[in-house]
């Protein structure tokens, strides 16, 4: 429940603090009909359920992650731990359980950075200049990135150390 709840955080904290700083006009407005009130734009756009419309998100996900693998310095050192993990799992013959645990670490850490990576570039969009709010802001979700990378690296130990133990 606390980990929904601070996640909640991570994910709203950001948007909510970049639309405080800037009252300016909207530098997505380019995205908005203007001429039109926000209920019917979003009522304009709501579309029932097609397979097309799944494959193209399906597609924007995968153009999203390519991005982040491609761009992120980051992104490639959880790339190698990723493979670092995934090795050492496959190394020590690790069980179904603790490959979950494994799984979801990682899948933590990956989720974590493209969420980050996202605020950032928002970041950037809306304040190109230096501004110490918007700097904060970055930071709490560089650190969200680092909370998740040291509770991977908690259950990666939890994981490992007693096939470690006992293989000595």
């Amino acid at each position: 429940m606390t980990c929904c709840a601070l996640l909640s955080l991570i994910l709203v904290l950001p948007i909510w603090l970049i639309a405080r700083l800037r009252s300016r006009s909207n530098p997505l407005a380019w995205r908005l009909e203007a001429s039109l009130p926000l209920r019917q734009q979003l009522a304009a756009r709501r579309v029932g359920f097609t397979v097309a419309a799944r494959l193209r998100s399906l597609r924007h996900g995968g153009r999203g992650l390519l991005f982040l693998a491609r761009s992120e310095h980051n992104a490639w050192l959880h790339l190698a731990a990723t493979a670092a993990a995934i090795g050492t799992g496959l190394a020590l013959r690790i069980d179904g359980v603790d490959w979950r645990w494994i799984a979801a670490a990682v899948l933590w850490v990956w989720s974590a950075e493209a969420l980050n990576t996202a605020v950032e570039r928002i970041c950037n969009l809306v304040s190109p200049g230096p501004d110490e709010r918007v700097r904060i802001v970055k930071d709490v979700a560089a650190g969200g990135v680092l909370v998740s990378a040291i509770g991977a690296a908690t259950i990666g130990a939890f994981t490992f150390l007693p096939y470690i133990a006992h293989a000595h």
